[in-house]
């Protein structure tokens, strides 16, 4: 709520008056002209603040009052507008209200304030919050639709729950007039505004997450276990660590439910009959976690690991790093890279690897292709459908049912807008500013164009391990050695007189949980069990030294 007036009494009798019925809901500022007024809202609408009320005085030296709601809905919109004028100012505030759209005005003075003011007040926030009933100052994302940066940077919000308001910069007035007022330029974008911080441009995924006020740093100098990688296994392996009195860290780059988190349905997954999307699963794992004291840092890239005697550090890009007696690697694997001409230019802009469920709303009424052909290309084909005009999966193979869960092929084949495609790949690509059209290659018969603003693609699995370094044994493919294949492996030798653990890698005291392990199962339940499985042999791990 905004006070005006150039009187400093009255100002502050107004400021004060405000503050005793308000300041619980409200944050009460103050100007002493109209163009300080319009200084407050502009800094307000880049600090993603809302503006419930804007009171000002009709005479005032300069800017009137009348003049100064005019330029005021420049920045607050919304906001209701009361203006307080004497009784010779009547005829210029009934003109306000068909001008400037003014909501109320009141005569000088306004005693007592429980009786004249007060009510009036009341009535106009109640509108207000009738209009409003979430605006509570969510992040605000000025960008442009087909921006890789903006894409990646939408994803980390919505994959870690928080709320924001995405405003396009071709489409959106609003988009516009935030960007001419902070002064940014193309090189700024994405432009984000957080409430009560300074605008973010262009940041780093880090810098968003600590603006936020999201952990990314660890608050102990030593932990018990350090888990690298908050997907199912990761956060299991949190779960069950941190209920048993380990101190624990985890560490994760994007957001807590790894692809498991993407997945629109997991219907499978015991003890829900009616299934549960994954980024409910990854919330409530999270919540359990943290209950129990288990830290969660996000935004961190882990870029290498270090044996220091008997204790394990996981570095990070810089100078910063945890170190900790024990490590659990579930950092989980990424989609392969599609190969072919065109595909790499519109990564972000079109061409998309994995998605959240919340993107199917922007594709609503268009054409959407999907590679692959796994469980989680087959959820994604049935989130997608719900919005899309028409989704077409493009298969390598010559059946669904070789690669994907019955349960999903009995429903791809009762949607109506969804069209498999067999022996069918994309050998090409192509656009101006973003993706336009693909080239499809089936069997035999020439290749088609059709066009598309839309590829997401799901096919394979690359593990995330290129920053365990040679010490840590991995296959040709990059998924980590363990136990008994350990031992049967003539690549290394086995430091200890004692065996390796089932999930021990090469490294004592670092283990590997789920998809990033050799010959795992790929399945969220089985991911969820090696996470269990490690806090045990972690204990024994402990125990033994």
């Amino acid at each position: 709520m905004l006070a005006v007036d150039d009187d400093p009494q009255v100002l502050a009798s107004i400021s004060r008056d405000l503050r005793s019925r308000y300041a619980g809901e409200y944050r009460i500022m103050r100007a002493s002209s109209g163009e300080q007024a319009l200084e407050i809202l502009a800094e307000l609408a880049l600090r993603a603040r809302p503006v419930a009320l804007v009171l000002s005085d009709q005479r005032m030296p300069g800017m009137s009052g009348v003049q100064l709601l005019t330029r005021a809905r420049e920045h607050a919109r919304d906001a209701k507008f009361l203006l307080l004028t004497a009784y010779a100012d009547t005829d210029a505030a009934i003109a306000a209200i068909n001008e400037v759209g003014l909501d109320y005005y009141l005569q000088k003075p306004w005693d007592p304030p429980e009786d004249r003011l007060f009510p009036v007040i009341d009535d106009l926030l109640g509108d207000w919050r009738r209009d409003h009933p979430e605006d509570t100052g969510d992040v605000k994302v000025v960008g442009h639709r087909w921006s890789r940066a903006s894409h990646e940077l939408k994803t980390f919000l919505s994959r870690n729950h928080v709320q924001y308001q995405w405003l396009e910069l071709e489409r959106d007035e609003e988009a516009q007039r935030l960007a001419g007022l902070a002064g940014a330029g193309l090189a700024d974008l994405p432009l984000v505004l957080v409430p009560d911080a300074e605008p973010l441009r262009a940041p780093s995924i880090l810098a968003l997450a600590e603006a936020l006020g999201l952990r990314t740093r660890a608050e102990q100098p030593l932990y018990d276990v350090c888990i690298v990688g908050a997907g199912p296994a990761g956060l299991a392996a949190a779960v069950y660590a941190a209920s048993e009195g380990l101190r624990v860290v985890v560490v994760e780059k994007e957001a807590p439910g790894g692809q498991a988190g993407q997945s629109a349905s997991i219907q499978n997954y015991l003890g829900f009959p009616k299934g549960l999307s994954g980024a409910d699963l990854a919330h409530r794992a999270t919540a359990q976690a943290a209950r129990f004291g288990a830290e969660m840092l996000l935004a961190r890239d882990v870029v290498s690991l270090e044996a220091r005697g008997p204790v394990r550090a996981v570095r990070f890009a810089g100078s910063e790093d945890i170190e900790a007696r024990a490590v659990v690697v579930a950092s989980g694997v990424s989609y392969r890279r599609l190969q072919a001409p065109g595909l790499e230019e519109w990564t972000g802009r079109g061409v998309f690897y994995g998605s959240s469920a919340s993107e199917a709303s922007q594709c609503r009424g268009d054409d959407v292709y999907i590679v692959g052909a796994a469980n989680s290309a087959g959820q994604a084909a049935l989130n997608f459908a719900r919005y899309a005009k028409r989704v077409v999966m493009l298969v390598r193979g010559g059946r669904l049912e070789d690669s994907m869960s019955m349960y999903l092929v009995d429903q791809i084949q009762a949607t109506d807008n969804i069209e498999v495609r067999l022996g069918a790949s994309v050998v090409a690509a192509r656009g101006t500013n973003h993706l336009e059209a693909i080239t499809i290659a089936t069997g035999e018969d020439p290749p088609q164009e059709a066009e598309t603003s839309w590829l997401f693609v799901y096919i394979g699995a690359a593990p995330r391990t290129d920053w365990l370094g040679d010490a840590v044994v991995r296959d040709s493919r990059g998924f980590i050695v363990t136990g008994t294949d350990l031992i049967a492996s003539n690549r290394t030798a086995w430091p200890l007189a004692r065996a390796p653990y089932a999930l021990e890698s090469s490294v004592p005291g670092v283990f590997a949980a789920g998809d990033v392990r050799l010959d795992s199962m790929k399945r969220v339940a089985s991911a969820v069990g090696e996470g269990a499985m490690t806090v045990y042999l972690v204990h024994r791990y402990l125990a033994s030294m």
